[in-house]
């Protein structure tokens, strides 16, 4: 059996005890000769002429020895050996509410070692049991009297029972027992103004709390890592989480210096870990608080950051990605992006989930172009994408494609294919759609072209929507011929025209000069089950205002109603258009009157167009009638060919270079080569 001497000590407060053999244990602590206890004892002051102290044996099966030593009583100084049982001792009087309930157990059974008094009451207090706490110690006054002093409550059994007053939130009554401390002349210590800490926190004072720690520092106590940390909860608790890392910044400043830690009592080098961590979990609580419950807090995580990396705290990668789930909203966007570019510096790995979490963020904040980045950061460094990364990336694509199809803007679509490309993504139909319809828009007819054979040797089978963003083009580029090629090459394989289609067919032949064909693709629209629409007629009217076939515009304006289909503002204006070049300025005054009549705005090139027809061919019309000029109408469909304004409006970064023409004739074909 080994043998050590050792001080009376007094276990942290609200540590979690149980008894074992009969002895009051602390766990899960490990002594060094591998028993899992350690027997917790306290003991302040001793009266003059007599002093404790103890041998403790620790035997293999986990018995604890105590021999007490009663220096100054016996000459020789000889040991006395005892075995405490406090559980049992506990037990006996857990009932008790007064000082006599305490004398009629402990009449006969003598006197215990303060410690053993002290241990029970803070039993009573873990057990939630505060009356026989207290009754013990009104006991032990009572014995101070009858001993003359030589048994009697200390500071350790006074700073027990706060802990036992804390631990039952009894605070009522702590007052008292201070006052008792200060009027028998009783100093505190560190653990007394520790456990004040604790008791103005749980009693949401913690201003009170930080103002016993200024007494410490008056007083010339040496503050403990329970000290620093209850000071750290405090700030925690008033969510002064930047006076938490003044406070730390402060504390390193000292530890660094060699101020703290010169007592050798703890491990400070381990204790600084671990006020440093606590610190971290604070600043981690606050800012995942601000994520879930402020709208846009960007700035005050910013601001919080940066004074951690002042006071040399970083957040280790499990935190850092457990804000990025916080970052829900649009706003959080930046958040997201820094907390990423510090993940990627810790050197570590980042979870896959985390980086398709971004990847959604970026896309819900409308940041695609950044998504595309953090994208192209997974395939080079890690981990690798999934489907869910693909998915995502390939819907932040198909943003980007629809706005360049709105726009026209098709050179920004044949990039993006290319880049999909490049990514190992392979575009399906949608996206080759959206480009041609972006090219056909910016009636770029070369570049459909290539766009449509590139989709056909990627071996995407076009559709309907193909055929017609491709037939849209042609028709702009006056390839008439080419067109009907396109046409019936549409019909040969099977797929089936749809009212665009049509609508463009109607145009061609109207561009090429065969009005007369026009009435066959009616009549096939119509036996296809396909009604002619407005936007069919104002196709044909157009064709005929193109080509100056007025007549032909105004018999086709006619069958239109006919049909009992309702003009629109376009249809006017291409009529008036139609007659004005060709000659009609009578009837082009009287439809604009009669579109001004339908309560129909037409544009102001309308109105100068029956004005000028009007004085070149010499007619008088009646300018009151005719009304005022209409004001300016901005083109609510404006195709855009300028990449600075899509790349304002997608997100994306501005290219100084201009768009090179091989880019149209990239194919996955010739990089494999």
């Amino acid at each position: 059996m080994r043998r050590r001497r050792r001080r009376w000590f007094v276990p942290k407060i609200g540590s979690k005890l149980d008894w074992r053999n009969g002895f009051l244990c602390s766990s899960p602590q490990r002594s060094s000769c591998g028993c899992s206890f350690v027997l917790a004892l306290a003991l302040d002051q001793e009266p003059v002429g007599f002093s404790l102290e103890t041998m403790e044996g620790v035997r293999d099966d986990g018995v604890v020895d105590i021999k007490v030593k009663l220096i100054g009583l016996q000459e020789n100084d000889q040991f006395e050996k005892a075995k405490v049982d406090v559980r049992a001792l506990a037990s006996s009087i857990q009932d008790a509410v007064t000082a006599d309930d305490v004398e009629a157990v402990f009449k006969d059974l003598g006197t215990q070692p303060l410690p053993v008094y002290s241990t029970m009451i803070r039993a009573f207090g873990s057990d939630k049991r505060i009356e026989p706490a207290i009754a013990l110690v009104e006991w032990l006054k009572r014995k101070e009297k009858e001993t003359d002093g030589l048994i009697g409550p200390n500071l350790f059994i006074f700073n027990s029972l706060l802990g036992a007053l804390k631990q039952t939130k009894q605070f009522g009554k702590v007052d008292e027992v201070m006052e008792d401390v200060k009027s028998r002349g009783l100093v505190p210590n560190i653990v007394t103004y520790n456990v004040l800490m604790s008791i103005y926190i749980e009693q949401q004072q913690p201003e009170q709390a930080l103002d016993v720690l200024v007494d410490v520092e008056k007083n010339g106590l040496l503050p403990t890592p329970v000290t620093y940390s209850t000071a750290l909860l405090a700030y925690r608790k008033m969510e002064d989480v930047y006076g938490a890392i003044g406070f730390f910044a402060k504390f390193r400043e000292k530890y660094e210096k060699g101020e703290i830690g010169k007592d050798g009592e703890y491990n400070w080098e381990n204790e600084f870990a671990k006020i440093e961590i606590f610190t971290n979990r604070i600043c981690y609580s606050v800012m995942r608080q601000w994520l879930v419950k402020e709208v846009d807090p960007t700035s005050k995580i910013f601001k919080l950051l940066h004074d951690m990396d002042e006071a040399g705290l970083r957040q280790g990668r499990k935190e850092y990605e457990r804000l990025v789930w916080a970052c829900t909203r649009e706003s959080h966007y930046a958040v997201a992006k820094e907390l990423y570019r510090r993940i990627r510096e810790t050197g570590g790995e980042i979870s896959l989930s985390v980086c398709n979490h971004i990847i959604w963020l970026m896309g819900k904040a409308k940041k695609w172009w950044a998504a595309l980045e953090l994208y192209e950061d997974m395939l080079d460094k890690g981990p690798k994408p999934n489907n869910v990364s693909f998915e995502l990336i390939i819907s932040h694509f198909n943003i980007l494609l629809n706005a360049a199809r709105r726009r026209g803007i098709w050179r920004w679509g044949v990039r993006l294919l290319n880049k999909m490309q490049d990514k190992g993504l392979r575009p399906g139909t949608r996206e080759w759609n959206a480009v041609l319809v972006a090219c056909s828009k910016a009636s770029e007819t070369t570049a459909a072209v290539q766009i449509f054979k590139r989709m056909i040797d990627q071996g995407e089978k076009p559709t309907v929507l193909s055929y017609g963003a491709l037939l849209s083009a042609l028709e702009k580029g006056k390839l008439y011929d080419e067109a009907l090629q396109v046409w019936e090459h549409m019909c040969k394989v099977g797929v089936e025209p749809n009212i665009h289609a049509y609508t463009i067919l109607a145009s061609i032949y109207i561009g090429k000069g065969m009005p007369e064909k026009v009435d066959e693709v009616l009549q096939e629209m119509l036996s296809s089950g396909i009604e002619p629409s407005v936007v069919t007629y104002n196709a044909i009217i157009t064709g005929c205002a193109k080509n100056q076939m007025g007549s032909a515009a105004f018999e086709w304006f006619h069958r239109m109603k006919v049909r009992n289909i309702k003009p629109n503002e376009i249809t006017y204006e291409m009529l008036i258009s139609a007659l004005a070049c060709n000659g009609k300025p009578r009837l082009a005054y009287e439809m604009y009157l009669r579109a001004c009549n339908e309560s129909l705005n037409l544009s102001t090139r309308s109105y100068d167009a029956v004005l000028e027809s009007c004085r070149v061919h010499g007619i008088s019309i009646d300018l009151d009638v005719l009304g005022p000029r209409p004001p300016e109408k901005k083109n609510a469909v404006r195709i855009r060919k300028n990449l600075t304004e899509f790349c304002n409006l997608a997100g994306l970064p501005r290219r100084g270079k201009p768009f090179n023409r091989t880019e149209l004739y990239t194919s996955q074909t010739q990089e494999n080569q």
